[in-house]
C-alpha cells in the first residue's frame, strides 16, 4: 500500500512547482475553482523503486492572518491527520514569515515525520541564508530549487527513509475483496452502507484495517462476502471544521489506495459534478475497478428517457473511459441495492479475469490483420504476437517490429476490441507495445 505525502506551507513558496516536479507533469495546480481538473490535489510519484501519493494542500490567503487561520489551517490540519509524511515548504528569499511560524507551531505538535524543505536555494549565498530556518524548531532542513530541480534528490532520499514500515496484510484481507464506498460529502455514502448492513448487527464484525485510519466492515449477506471500506467514517474529524471538498479528496485517496473496487456514489439531485470526476479519476489512476451509483434517484422527477439521458451525460464526462457500470439507486428506499452489489462483484471478477494466450492471439491477430497500424514515413508496423501480462490488473502487451510508430489512437482501437470480446466493464486496461 502506498504512503501519502502532503506538501504544506503558505502561498507562493513553490509547493505547486514541487508537486508538478514530483508527479513529473507540467500542469498548473488551480485552487479555489469549482469543477477543477482531476490533477488539482492529487498525484502519483516514485523514487528509488518506491511509489507514493502526493497531495498539494494548496495555499491561499484572502486578506489577513485571520483568514490564514480559517483557510490554510484547516487544510494543513487535514493533511497532518491523513498523511504519512509531511513536507513543509518555505522560501529562502523571504525568510521566516509570521505564516511560516504559524504552520511550524502546528507541525511541532505532531508525531509524524516532517521534512522542512527550503525552496529557491540555487547558489552558495542562499545556502548560507537557509541557516535561519533552524529557528522554526523543526530540526534539520533540506535545501532545493523546485524550478531547476537541484537538491530534490536529497529531499526525496530523506522522504523515502521517513516512510513508516507498513504492517503485512493478514491472510483474511488477502482473500476477501475490498470495496471502498467513495464520493463527495452528503452524497449518501453512510445511508448506502447502513442500508446494506441493516439492523441485524450480528452479521457484521469490525476488523482493524492495515493502517492506522482504516476500518473494514466484513459484509456477509445475500451470498456476497467482502470487506467494505467506509470513507464516511474512517477517522474522527479531529476537531477540524473541514473544507468539505478537500476533505473528501483526502479521505478518498486513502480509501482508494486500500481498495480493489471503488463504489462511487453521486447525488442524483446535484448531478455529476467536478468533485465526483476528481474522485473517479483517482480510482482510474490507481487502476481500481469502478462502479457508479446514482443515489437519491427517488427524489428526481422522472421524465421520458430521463435515466438514459442522465447516464449519457455522465459517460460524456468520463471520456474516454466509458465502459463503466452506472446504476440508479436509492439508499432510502433500498431500490436496486442488490443489483448494485451484483454489479460490484462482477467488476471485481472482471478485474481478476485472465485470458489464455492462445485465445487472445487467435482473436486479436485477426483484428490487427483487418485493420493494421497506419504506416508512418513509408514504414509498415507488423504485430505478430500478443499476450496478457501476469499482473494484478489487466495489462496486455503487443510485440511489434517498430513499436515507436504505434500511436495512442491505435492503442485505443486495440483496447476497444478487447472490451468488445471480453467483459472488462468497470476496469481500466493498460496496453503496451514492445519490440519483438
Amino acid at each position: 500500500m502506498n504512503n501519502i505525502v502532503a506538501i504544506v506551507g503558505r502561498p507562493n513558496v513553490g509547493k505547486s512547482t514541487l508537486f508538478n516536479r514530483l508527479i513529473q507533469r507540467r500542469e498548473a495546480i488551480v485552487d479555489s475553482v469549482s469543477g477543477v481538473t482531476r490533477d488539482r490535489n492529487y498525484g502519483k510519484s516514485e523514487w528509488n523503486g518506491k511509489e507514493f501519493s502526493v497531495i498539494d494542500t494548496g495555499g491561499y490567503v484572502r486578506g489577513s492572518d485571520d483568514v490564514f487561520e480559517g483557510e490554510i489551517r484547516k487544510q494543513v490540519e487535514l493533511a497532518i491527520d491523513e498523511a504519512d509524511v509531511i513536507i513543509f515548504v518555505v522560501d529562502v528569499e523571504e525568510g521566516i514569515t509570521p505564516m511560516d511560524d504559524a504552520v511550524a507551531r502546528l507541525l511541532r505538535k505532531v508525531t509524524k515525520p516532517v521534512l522542512l524543505a527550503v525552496n529557491k536555494v540555487d547558489n552558495a549565498m542562499r545556502e548560507k541564508d537557509a541557516i535561519e530556518f533552524y529557528n522554526l524548531g523543526l530540526g534539520e532542513y533540506y535545501t532545493f530549487a523546485s524550478i531547476s530541480g537541484s537538491g530534490t534528490g536529497d529531499l526525496l532520499d530523506a522522504l523515502i527513509d521517513a516512510f513508516p514500515i507498513k504492517p503485512e496484510p493478514t491472510q483474511e484481507e488477502i482473500v476477501l475483496p475490498r470495496f471502498a464506498v467513495v464520493g463527495r460529502p452528503n452524497a449518501g455514502k453512510s445511508s448506502f452502507i447502513n442500508a446494506l448492513i441493516g439492523k441485524e448487527r450480528y452479521i457484521v464484525t469490525d476488523i482493524a484495517g492495515t493502517t492506522r485510519d482504516s476500518i473494514d466492515t466484513k459484509f456477509d449477506r445475500f451470498g456476497f462476502e467482502f470487506n467494505l471500506v467506509d470513507t464516511a467514517g474512517i477517522r474522527r474529524k479531529a476537531k477540524v471544521k473541514e473544507d468539505l471538498e478537500f476533505y473528501s479528496v483526502m479521505r478518498s485517496v486513502r480509501a482508494i489506495e486500500h481498495a480493489d473496487i471503488c463504489i462511487l456514489i453521486i447525488d442524483a439531485t446535484r448531478g455529476f459534478e467536478g468533485q465526483d470526476q476528481s474522485i473517479f479519476w483517482l480510482a482510474e489512476k490507481n487502476r481500481k475497478g469502478v462502479v457508479i451509483l446514482v443515489n437519491k434517484w427517488d427524489l428526481v422527477e422522472k421524465e421520458t428517457m430521463s435515466t438514459r439521458d442522465y447516464e449519457e451525460k455522465i459517460r460524456e464526462e468520463l471520456m474516454p473511459f466509458t465502459d463503466v457500470p452506472i446504476l440508479f439507486v436509492s439508499a432510502l428506499t433500498k431500490q436496486r441495492l442488490l443489483k448494485a452489489l451484483e454489479a460490484t462483484v462482477k467488476v471485481f471478477e472482471n478485474r481478476q479475469q485472465r485470458i489464455a494466450t492462445s485465445k487472445f492471439n487467435e482473436f486479436m491477430l485477426k483484428v490487427i490483420e483487418a485493420y493494421p497500424p497506419p504506416a508512418t514515413k513509408g514504414k509498415y508496423v507488423k504485430i505478430k504476437y500478443c499476450m496478457q501480462l501476469p499482473t494484478p490488473t489487466p495489462q496486455f502487451v503487443f510485440f511489434a517490429n517498430m513499436p515507436q510508430y504505434v500511436k495512442e489512437p491505435y492503442k485505443r482501437y486495440l483496447e476497444n476490441k478487447i472490451r468488445e470480446n471480453w467483459d472488462f466493464s468497470g476496469v481500466p486496461i493498460d496496453i503496451y507495445i514492445r519490440e519483438k
